[in-house]
């Protein structure tokens, strides 16, 4: 105990001022107050400041590797995306946000330009979905988080595009209803929709859905 405390108290004289204490307060503004053992090794920043910070009051460990300022509303979507700021809320995670479904997303779906490599977001738990670059940017848009925190996430349009398109990867009975919640919203644009549409060359089936379900 004595041993810890002056290690602290050493550790705690000498970077007072020191860039690593700067850099890790950056990265909570950042990533909405929390902060990810891995964000100090990609920093090559040492451990032993999470000892530091959490002695100080500073920041308080949430879950394992995962730390947070202790008075931060913990935003966990807009701390996702600061860190991985090449990716795109899509498919099952956007439907959430679009409110076409009441099913809490239990991992993350994003969508990344192909040739991204997705080895970090895979190994963290992310379903990753890959689209040709000429492509990605079609329909990006933004909706605020549960926070309130601005979201990257792709439009209502270009999410049903993107339902239609992996609706052999995804639960039948999970299509089906936010196709129907789709078809039913005032603010539907079905102009826009045949647009991107036939700009991934699914006009066909799209068409089939709507003679079904309108």
């Amino acid at each position: 105990m004595y041993f810890y405390a002056y290690f602290v108290y050493n550790i705690s004289m000498k970077v007072q001022n020191a860039s690593p204490l700067k850099a890790i307060h950056g990265i909570l503004r950042q990533q909405h107050g929390v902060l990810l053992t891995s964000d100090l090794a990609r920093l090559g920043i040492p451990r032993s400041y999470l000892a530091l910070l959490e002695n100080r009051g500073e920041i308080e460990r949430i879950a394992r590797g995962r730390y947070a300022a202790p008075d931060a509303l913990v935003d966990e979507m807009a701390a996702f995306q600061a860190r991985y700021q090449a990716a795109v809320f899509s498919h099952e995670t956007a439907l959430y946000l679009h409110d076409l479904t009441d099913r809490s997303p239990l991992y993350y779906s994003v969508t990344l330009p192909s040739g991204y490599n997705a080895t970090g977001l895979k190994a963290g738990g992310a379903k990753v979905y890959f689209v040709n670059r000429a492509l990605f940017h079609v329909g990006m848009g933004s909706l605020p988080s549960p926070h309130g925190n601005d979201l990257r996430v792709f439009g209502l349009e270009r999410t049903i595009c993107d339902l239609v398109r992996s609706r052999n990867q995804l639960d039948i009975q999970f299509v089906g209803e936010a196709l129907r919640r789709y078809f039913s919203r005032k603010d539907k644009n079905l102009v826009l929709l045949f647009q991107y549409a036939t700009r991934f060359r699914i006009e066909k089936i799209v068409r089939q859905y709507i003679e079904v379900l309108l």
